[in-house]
């Protein structure tokens, strides 16, 4: 069985994603002529023949069947009961041909491998980025979740931050946009956020930070060419398929394998259009350069200091990418495929900035200066506040951007504005591609007569097909988009449980409060000792989501690098005939060694149930393709207009405030 042989497989230490490409494409071309080169093979053509003369019997009770499994005289049988088969035809499959093999593994497997190699990678450790060769092969539906869960968050800052407009908002977008493929930590202590936010000296950060990062995986003539190759080699499998005949290759055209694969094709289209920023030694190098022209509020308000002659070594804004916490450790990846996991930590701190904006665009639309104490300097519209208006003391910068409480949104515990309604549509959209796909090959192969799946007419009031069994290749489809899910289920769990871990709510206040983070004293509870047994309930609760989340994560990379392997051993099976064999095309996986049966001679009536299964199939996979095009159209969300760039004042009429 395929299973027992794909248990049995050891990744070798790779070092760079590319080899994992030219590893799996010997394991594919060295498995069939290793192990069915020199088998000798069944001719099922031939062993039908052998029971229509009657070799082995004549009459209703020696096994012959039709195509729907009833029994037939012998001497008329077009398929053989399961039983039959294995005595007749032998329980090996039919003889693997190298030429057909090659010629088919060539066409339309190859060119899918060749394009996991455009997908974005960006982590200097290339043991991380074999692990996203292997998250997106082992679940497709994870990465799409992730693409997806990008494009929808890109749009959701541009709109949050719009609603605030302040200087420097604009290249707020942009980082924030950017840095969904990093680890991402605030400080707002000893006012080093709102001092980046107010502060003129601190214009220059947001400017290079946002030009710094602004590297991505753009579009080439060797992407180019390998998209074409894709797209034109199931092209070719899809026309084959119809032009050849089908009874030619049946059992093991590419149709199957294009549709169970074509996934890939918006995953990377998508990525290449998003340009993800996943570039870890150009994002620190980048974060490192702006942090070092940071200027931070004095406690005097005399002209700031740069934060490197702070109290501490700290900045407003950091990258935790060096930072080991078994926890977190999917966080530090940034290979986009583990957005997923940097979510709910990246959504957490683009409200914590987009609330200081806020406060500050209140104020500064009311005419307020940082220091109560100047007058107000009047300023054309898209014009800055003055610098003097922009000046203070620490504290008076704190306040400043620091929200009301009457304006402050209700607080919603751990879950941020529209993270769940964004979780749940990035979780449709990606189940709808994974079962869109695959369930185009399963369908393809389950309506197919592999000489064992079958159909049951009805006349002659209506045409009825009833589907009655489960081959290895419809099964082994099945099985991978199975397991897809599964892997998606535990990682989008392993990343909520971390999210909980990572916080400590109170019920009495209904407020998420993250670790190292200081807490408002407005907030505190009253109720010590109240206090303190919530707080031991939540470091117990805390505790037992770090294992789960921690067990979580680690299953599910397990099952994802078996169902990589397993994708592509499905398909090697597939060309190699190993799928052509008496236990396979008799469906005994869901009839039983007692009702099996294999269908050997196709007929008429089959080859329109099948040719209409297969175009049905073909628009399924071709349409839920299609249905992704509309990333294309949540891409790069416009910035806020042009009007609202603040530009420096070139006039000020000073009034009284």
């Amino acid at each position: 069985m395929p299973l027992k042989d794909t248990a049995r497989v050891r990744f070798p230490q790779m070092k760079s994603p590319y080899k994992f490409v030219r590893f799996v494409a010997s394991l594919v071309i060295a498995f069939p002529m290793a192990t069915l080169g020199g088998l000798p093979g069944t001719n099922f053509e031939v062993c039908l023949a052998k029971v229509n003369n009657g070799t082995f019997g004549l009459g209703v009770d020696v096994g012959g069947t039709d195509n729907h499994g009833y029994p037939v005289n012998a001497s008329l049988a077009t398929g053989v009961t399961y039983s039959l088969c294995v005595h007749a035809c032998g329980s090996v499959q039919e003889p693997f041909q190298f030429t057909n093999f090659a010629q088919q593994f060539s066409s339309f497997l190859l060119p899918w491998l060749a394009l996991v190699s455009q997908l974005p990678f960006g982590s200097n450790d290339m043991l991380e980025n074999l692990y996203s060769v292997i998250l997106t092969v082992g679940s497709p539906t994870l990465a799409a979740y992730s693409l997806i869960l990008t494009v929808l968050n890109s749009r959701w800052v541009t709109r949050r931050f719009a609603r605030y407009p302040y200087p420097n908002f604009r290249n707020a977008i942009r980082i924030f946009r950017s840095l969904q493929q990093s680890p991402i930590r605030l400080v707002e202590d000893n006012g080093l956020l709102a001092s980046l936010i107010v502060l003129p000296q601190n214009d220059k950060w947001w400017a290079e930070l946002a030009k710094g990062i602004d590297c991505s995986h753009r579009w080439s003539i060797s992407i180019a060419a390998s998209i074409a190759w894709v797209v034109i080699a199931y092209i070719f499998s899809v026309v084959g398929s119809f032009t050849a005949g089908i009874a030619n290759g049946i059992h093991s055209n590419g149709l199957g394998v294009g549709s169970l694969w074509l996934w890939l094709l918006p995953i990377v289209i998508g990525w290449l259009q998003f340009q993800p920023k996943s570039d870890a030694a150009l994002l620190k190098s980048a974060v490192e350069r702006a942090n070092e022209q940071t200027y931070i509020a004095t406690d005097d308000g005399k002209t700031p200091v740069p934060v490197n002659k702070g109290p501490n070594d700290a900045r407003a804004i950091e990258l935790t990418l060096k930072e080991v916490d078994d926890l977190h450790r999917d966080e530090k990846c940034t290979s986009p495929v583990f957005n997923y996991a940097r979510f709910l930590p990246w959504v957490q701190a683009v409200e914590d900035v987009t609330e200081a904006f806020q406060a500050a665009s209140d104020n500064f639309h009311n005419h307020k200066s940082v220091d109560p104490s100047i007058a107000w300097d009047t300023v054309e519209k898209g014009q800055k506040p003055t610098q003097r208006n922009r000046m203070g003391t620490r504290a008076q910068v704190e306040k400043y951007c620091t929200l009301d409480l009457a304006k402050k949104p209700p607080a919603s515990g751990r879950w941020r504005p529209k993270v769940l309604s964004r979780m749940f549509l990035a979780s449709a959209l990606a189940l709808m591609l994974q079962w869109g796909t695959a369930g185009a090959a399963l369908i393809q192969a389950w309506y197919t007569p592999t000489r064992g799946e079958n159909f049951t007419v009805l006349f002659p009031s209506c045409l009825l097909i009833t589907v009655t069994g489960l081959g290895c290749r419809s099964a082994s489809y099945l099985f991978y988009a199975v397991l897809s899910t599964i892997v998606w289920m535990m990682l989008v769990t392993s990343s909520i449980l971390t999210h909980y871990a990572s916080t400590t709510q109170y019920p009495s206040e209904g407020h998420a409060i993250r670790e190292g983070k200081a807490k408002d004293e407005e907030r505190q509870v009253k109720d010590e000792e109240r206090q303190a047994l919530l707080k031991g309930k939540a470091v117990r609760h805390r505790s037992i989501a770090r294992r789960a989340s921690i067990i979580l994560r680690r299953l599910g990379k397990i099952v994802a690098a078996f169902n990589s392997v397993w994708a592509v051993v499905v398909c090697v099976c597939q060309f190699g005939n190993v799928f052509d064999n008496c236990f396979c095309n008799s469906s005994v996986f869901s009839l039983g060694t007692e009702r099996a049966y294999a269908a050997i001679a196709i007929q008429d009536l089959d080859f329109w149930i099948v040719q209409s299964a297969w175009i049905g199939s073909v628009f399924l996979a071709g349409g839920t393709v299609a249905i992704y095009a509309f990333v294309n159209v949540l891409l790069d969300p416009p910035l806020p207009a042009v009007e609202d760039v603040f530009v420096e004042p070139t006039v000020d009429k000073t009034v009284a405030t």
